[in-house]
């Protein structure tokens, strides 16, 4: 009996065993996944809490978003009054291609048009003198050649020479050249000029640009302004109405007045140079104005690249014409008799009418 028993015991033992190694291996796996489980809860988790931090700077970006489009707003009118202003803009101008031969041609023509239209053209200062033509263009700096000749009669009948003007009061002075701005530093210039002149050349106004320059307030200008019209040498006189238009008229580019009167004098004679001045600046002062160009009048208007930069319609560019072109007065109040007989109109005298 009891070898029968051990023979029925002996394999359940080994089952016992497979069962228990198959309950450990479920049990083991079964932690295994509830571990992965719990990994992955708590990736979740993390994820959802990273989530919920990252939510507020969206929602901020989002809140800053409507400060950019009121800035963007706020600059817009900018742009707007930028394209509102453009048509204000001129008109550019049409480029000219021609070779130097055919810029001096041109030049030339141009000269010789304004010629014929000007014949009468001339120094527009008063003076009887070398001396009071230098004074007088130191004068007009800043102010009307009209001004500077309503004022000068007063002063060259106080002070008729170099000598009496150095020796003035500039007190007295300052008041008689009140009227033309900037009085009391042209004061100074007109005596330090006498003064100069009294002392080192014999109270002769030089006849060389070399000593005209050394001049208190005398430059190239107002140097070319003498020789030209007080000793008969030649000399480009280069304001602000020749500068302007020889640029207009693609010349030079130069704005410097060294530079434009060294381009402009290259393209014509030496013994041309006064007169084209003045016939540059009656053309700038009565046609061809800075601000409204009167091209609808103007005789040079097929050789000018500027053409249309001004009132093209004849009528109304006959009304902006100046001096005797418009039937007024001019600037001097002694002009030359050619002027009066070509119908200009003497300028009235300081405070008159």
């Amino acid at each position: 009996m009891k070898t029968t028993k051990a023979a029925k015991s002996t394999p359940v033992k080994p089952v016992a065993k497979k069962a228990a190694k198959k309950a450990a291996q479920k049990a083991t796996a079964a932690s295994g996944k509830a571990t992965g489980v719990a990994k992955k809860a708590t990736a979740t988790i993390k994820k959802a809490a990273a989530s919920k931090k990252a939510a507020p700077a969206k929602t901020v970006a989002k809140k800053a978003a409507p400060a950019k489009t009121a800035a963007s707003k706020k600059a817009a009118p900018a742009k707007t009054v930028a394209k509102k202003v453009a048509p204000a803009q001129a008109a550019p101008k049409k480029a000219i291609v021609e070779s130097h031969a055919a810029l001096v041609r041109r030049a030339r023509r141009i000269n010789r048009e304004l010629a014929e239209v000007y014949p009468y053209a001339h120094p527009e200062l008063d003076f009887e003198n070398p001396f009071q033509l230098v004074i007088a263009t130191v004068l007009s700096a800043q102010t009307t050649d009209l001004r500077v000749n309503q004022t000068t009669p007063r002063l060259f009948a106080k002070y008729p020479t170099p000598e009496d003007l150095a020796a003035a009061n500039p007190e007295e002075v300052e008041e008689i050249l009140r009227p033309t701005g900037f009085f009391r530093a042209k004061t100074k210039s007109v005596i330090g000029l006498s003064k100069a002149l009294a002392e080192d050349f014999g109270g002769e106004v030089p006849g060389r640009l070399e000593d005209l320059v050394k001049l208190p307030g005398v430059g190239r200008k107002t140097a070319f302004v003498v020789l030209g019209n007080a000793f008969g040498r030649p000399g480009i006189t280069v304001d602000t109405h020749f500068g302007r238009l020889v640029r207009r008229w693609q010349w030079t580019d130069e704005t410097d007045p060294d530079k434009v009167e060294a381009a402009v004098g290259a393209l014509f004679p030496k013994s041309e140079w006064t007169m084209l001045s003045h016939h540059v600046i009656f053309h700038g002062r009565r046609i061809c104005h800075a601000r409204k160009p009167a091209c609808g009048a103007c005789p040079i208007a097929p050789l000018c690249p500027a053409y249309g930069e001004g009132e093209t319609d004849p009528e109304k560019a006959r009304k902006l014409l100046k001096y005797e072109k418009g039937g007024f007065p001019g600037q001097r109040l002694n002009p030359p008799q050619s002027y009066l007989d070509a119908g200009g109109i003497p300028a009235p005298p300081l405070g008159a009418g």
